[in-house]
């Protein structure tokens, strides 16, 4: 867990450089599935979501670019859930209080589940926050996104546009 960490709290350092990588080496590849508990406090499922376009964001309490994202990828989330789009926030923190604290206070409406023994960002090769991955209605992994800088939210609308259309 401890290397996992420190490599996490490369955010602010790494946020820059592995945001301009071009794919992940899930590109392509089935999305490996999940189940974790979710802020509601059932479990969800990532297969159980087939047939629909994924977003699956990880991120953390203590990662600066995640509290800026989080409100417009609610904003996506609310207006494209009608239509197939789920949106799914998996929190890394080692203590979900603190992440339900800042999903109170940004009101974002989007599931949040927490994956505090880091299990599924492992499966998800992630190393820096946030890391936003799309699937595609057959489970496919299309699209992965390393941090966030402002104007991401537009590559992620075209993205999601095309999924939904296929």
């Amino acid at each position: 867990m401890n290397g996992l960490k420190s490599l996490l709290l490369g955010c602010a350092l790494s946020v820059v450089s592995v945001a301009t990588l071009a794919s992940s080496s899930l590109t392509g590849q089935e999305a490996p599935d999940f189940a974790l508990k979710s802020a509601s406090g059932s479990n969800l499922r990532l297969s159980e979501y087939r047939g629909d376009v994924v977003m699956i964001n990880f991120w953390a309490t203590w990662c600066g670019p995640c509290r800026q994202e989080m409100p417009l990828l609610d904003d996506l989330y609310t207006r494209y859930e009608r239509v197939g789009f789920k949106l799914l926030g998996v929190n890394i923190d080692d203590d979900s209080r603190r992440a339900m604290e800042m999903v109170e206070e940004l009101g974002v409406k989007f599931p949040v589940l927490f994956d505090e023994s880091k299990d599924v960002s492992r499966l998800y090769q992630v190393e820096a926050m946030p890391v936003t991955v799309l699937v595609d209605r057959n489970g496919t992994v299309r699209h992965v996104h390393h941090g966030y800088k402002p104007g991401y939210e537009q590559k992620y609308l075209t993205q999601i546009r095309g999924l939904l259309r296929e």
